[in-house]
């Protein structure tokens, strides 16, 4: 394909098609069509090559976007390939799940559609994959040291390949039965088919990594044992403590973790089958969903895949605008209206909505008292909700998912035995070197910084390693 300077001025942005919506819900197959190759160098064709690519500014692993749109317009694929691996280890992940951070601020967006930047990384790294440049490619030289990754989701896995490229042993333990903490568990097949985490991972373990599943460090693997085995040990637990909704009538069956409920369908998709005390399931029954982010939207699609009579999702915080708002200018990026493909296939969504308390019949929750609310913040930039009189309502539920966010890592178990010390939020907390209060222990991803995005996850992988290689060569 020629490159035409002028293609941004001629060619549309196009974004990914999906499977139809009455086909897509009777399965957990995945709900983004890849599209054609030609299309990918068409789109890229609309990357202006800025002076300034604040696109590269806004990406958490610092994508050098523009050149590898360049080398696709052009056809060097596996060069353009080249230079997106050298600072994404996992493009196949955040080409299906990232929110585009970089599209937002894409200089092209100031008064037209962004480039498709999301979609040309996820073209760029399954071609890759087809033509085979993707391979296992082992150090050539080790440096005898050993070091320990503790989870295995995108932080753990991104660390762990950096740190083997630098030569290190690597041994990455995971408490679950399979590799790749929440991106296996935590995220519908319908967003990330399982298939493409096996398909890395495979690589992995070609390159020297091992892998240690159903081992859980501090309880299976004693922290002491860490200490004494490996120069150095990174924790990159996720943030797994969910946060609750302490409210009368919590004690009522019927009502869940939103994570509980995804890990379970997640393994139940894998083939695992669950004991019918232990079954969360939304078949024929009306279910809630409180909370309104990426998690709530994951458990309508797969509440509507499970067959439920009907799905509401309500929000604390008020309906978001469908534009840029004034107070978000460019290129900073904006809190807008996110409609998910598990919103268009069915159910409603309500904002400003807070939860008073659950009832129930014979210890069953059956409804939610509510109430609408005004939510402001204060000079401290403390929230305050407001409840507005006389907007007491009622919903009624047979199952309740409570996806509001997570606090910090598990402090029970390996945290506590470590004795690493935590911030005021009860993150591991770590100095700019991403070690921990305790000498050669580290910590990235969402123990770290708290509750965050999967290429927010990627970067601090990255750059734990980079301290760790540090470290290890004093």
């Amino acid at each position: 394909m020629a490159k035409d300077l002028k293609a941004f001025l001629k060619v549309s942005r196009e974004k990914s098609e999906y499977r139809p919506v009455c086909e897509r819900v009777k399965d957990y197959g995945a709900v983004t069509l890849l599209r054609a190759d030609e299309k990918t160098q068409e789109q890229a064709s609309r990357c202006m090559d800025c002076g300034t690519p604040f696109c590269h500014w806004a990406c958490p692993v610092a994508n050098v976007i523009p050149e590898f749109n360049d080398l696709l317009i052009t056809g060097q694929w596996e060069k353009a390939f080249r230079v997106l691996a050298a600072s994404n280890n996992l493009p196949e992940m955040t080409g299906r799940l990232c929110p585009a951070l970089c599209e937002f601020s894409c200089v092209l967006g100031c008064n037209d559609a962004a480039v498709t930047i999301r979609e040309n990384e996820l073209g760029l790294v399954e071609y890759a994959f087809s033509k085979k440049i993707i391979k296992p490619h082992p150090p050539k030289k080790r440096t005898g040291k050993k070091v320990a990754v503790i989870g295995s989701g995108p932080s753990g896995l991104a660390c762990a390949d950096e740190l083997n490229k630098q030569g290190h042993l690597v041994t990455v333990f995971e408490r679950d039965e399979a590799v790749g903490g929440i991106l296996r568990f935590g995220i519908p097949d319908f967003k990330l088919e399982k298939h493409i985490i096996d398909r890395r991972v495979n690589i992995y373990k070609k390159e020297g990594i091992e892998f240690k599943t159903g081992t859980a460090a501090g309880k299976d693997y004693p922290a002491q044992d860490l200490l004494k085995k490996f120069d150095a040990t990174v924790l990159c637990l996720g943030s797994r403590d969910p946060r609750d909704l302490k409210i009368e009538g919590r004690e009522l069956n019927g009502i869940h973790y939103a994570m509980d409920y995804l890990m379970q369908s997640n393994r139940r998709v894998a083939g695992k089958n669950i004991a019918a005390g232990e079954l969360i399931d939304a078949k024929g029954k009306k279910v809630v969903v409180i909370g309104g982010g990426d998690t709530g939207a994951d458990c309508v699609g797969t509440a509507n895949r499970q067959g439920a009579a009907c799905v509401v999702q309500i929000e604390l915080m008020p309906q978001p605008p469908e534009s840029r708002p004034q107070d978000q200018p460019w290129p900073k990026y904006p809190l807008i209206l996110k409609t998910s493909t598990s919103h268009e296939e069915g159910g409603e969504r309500h904002w400003s909505v807070s939860t008073k308390k659950f009832t129930g019949i014979g210890g069953k929750v059956k409804k939610l008292v509510c109430v609408r609310v005004e939510v402001t913040f204060d000079a401290a930039k403390r929230m305050i909700v407001k409840e507005l009189p006389g907007t007491q309502f009622e919903i009624d539920a047979d199952l309740v998912l409570l996806a509001m966010g997570f606090l910090h890592p598990e402090h029970e178990g390996l945290v506590k035995d470590l004795g690493v010390t935590l911030d005021e939020r009860g993150n591991i907390k770590t100095g700019a070197d991403y070690m921990s209060s305790q000498e050669g222990i580290f910590a990235a991803g969402d123990a770290r910084r708290g509750q965050s995005l999967v290429v927010w996850a990627i970067a601090e992988g990255r750059n734990a390693a980079e301290s760790i290689g540090k470290y290890l060569s004093r």
